[in-house]
């Protein structure tokens, strides 16, 4: 004789809906697939995602793995309901640190937590996700959506990117960088997914509302221009590598600015100085700064400031590079050079931004 059963209850009414999850992976699937490369072309659903390198074409590959999320950044899109570019932020903050070290990105996992799945806005996540991998060039090849009531609040979601790319041995960056050697600036879209603890905190002083149109974006609302997605160099950069010689290093410039990633590159004895000046500075900057009563010195290492990725090129090679970024669609600048080192900040500047 057995126990009568007392409660009955379910994972559903715990606040796990596994019904909603597998409804999800259903919808996102022709995303997935649209990603598809040489080298990954398996549907998602299994225990792991497969990649053939060889069938990419490697024949004596080193790995570069990476993984990054968004930040505060997400906050916007959960608080406005606009979900479908933070994906792509995601893809960028991976791919472009894969790119730096002179690897094609070849492969994107992702992990989306919330405290409440809404199938909805998890597809419009995935949809940016499947974007940003097609303008990488990478695979999506598979991810992982957890929902954990308690954890987070209902309606608040997080994101983390995971992207494995591979170069041919020998062909890894940075190279040696010399004195000398010339920076040039690939343009940003915008602030990208970084510092937006204190572009939210410089709206909430502003007391302007999301939905208002952008004081430095006419005919867009705040929260679409601030959410203008990170781009993704990774097409234009391979593009140069392939055609020629002469790059010597490529740093994004992400987390921690000018100051903080530039020196990442820099072999001891060897600093930066930036030419402020030169640097083509869009218009969101100068209303951070204004509105915020941010000091240039703290944009420039909360913020891209104009620039999202310096490419350091030795300098009889420079203009052959700046051709070569221009055919691949770039609209590279020049901002300053390398130069000796003997003691105080690795990254010295000349000039103001134009704020």
């Amino acid at each position: 004789m057995t126990e009568k059963q007392q409660n009955g209850l379910t994972y559903a009414q715990a606040g796990v809906d596994i019904d909603a999850g597998n409804a999800m992976v259903d919808q996102i699937k022709p995303l997935v697939r649209s990603t598809r490369r040489p080298g990954a072309d398996a549907e998602i659903g299994g225990f792991g995602g497969l990649f053939d390198l060889k069938g990419a074409g490697f024949k004596d590959p080193i790995l570069v793995a990476a993984n990054d999320g968004v930040g505060t950044k997400v906050k916007i899109a959960i608080d406005t309901g606009i979900h479908d570019t933070i994906g792509i932020d995601l893809v960028a903050m991976c791919v472009n640190d894969i790119i730096v070290q002179g690897a094609e990105p070849l492969l994107f996992l992702d992990y989306f937590a919330t405290g409440k799945l809404e199938p909805e806005v998890g597809v419009a996540i995935v949809k940016g996700i499947a974007e940003g991998c097609l303008q990488a060039g990478c695979a999506l090849i598979g991810g992982e959506t957890a929902e954990m009531p308690g954890l987070y609040a209902r309606g608040d979601y997080d994101l983390a990117g995971f992207a494995v790319g591979a170069a041919e041995r020998g062909t890894l960056l940075p190279k040696e960088v010399k004195v000398g050697d010339v920076l040039i600036g690939l343009p940003s879209s915008g602030v990208h997914s970084n510092g937006f603890s204190l572009v939210r905190r410089i709206v909430e002083m502003s007391g302007l509302a999301w939905d208002a149109e952008a004081p430095f974006a006419p005919g867009r609302s705040l929260a679409q221009a601030l959410l203008e997605p990170t781009r993704i160099y990774v097409k234009t950069l391979l593009a140069a590598l392939k055609a020629g010689e002469g790059i010597n290093a490529l740093c994004h410039i992400t987390g921690g600015g000018f100051p903080d990633n530039i020196p990442r590159v820099l072999p001891g004895g060897v600093g930066v100085r930036l030419d402020l000046a030169a640097i083509p500075v869009p218009p969101v900057f100068g209303w951070l700064a204004a509105t915020g009563g941010v000091a240039e010195t703290e944009m420039l290492r909360t913020f891209n400031c104009g620039i999202g990725m310096i490419v350091v090129v030795a300098p009889d090679k420079a203009d052959d590079v700046v051709r070569r970024l221009t055919e691949a669609g770039e609209k590279p600048v020049r901002i300053g050079g390398t130069i000796v080192h003997d003691g105080g900040e690795r990254v010295q500047t000349s000039g103001r931004l134009a704020l």
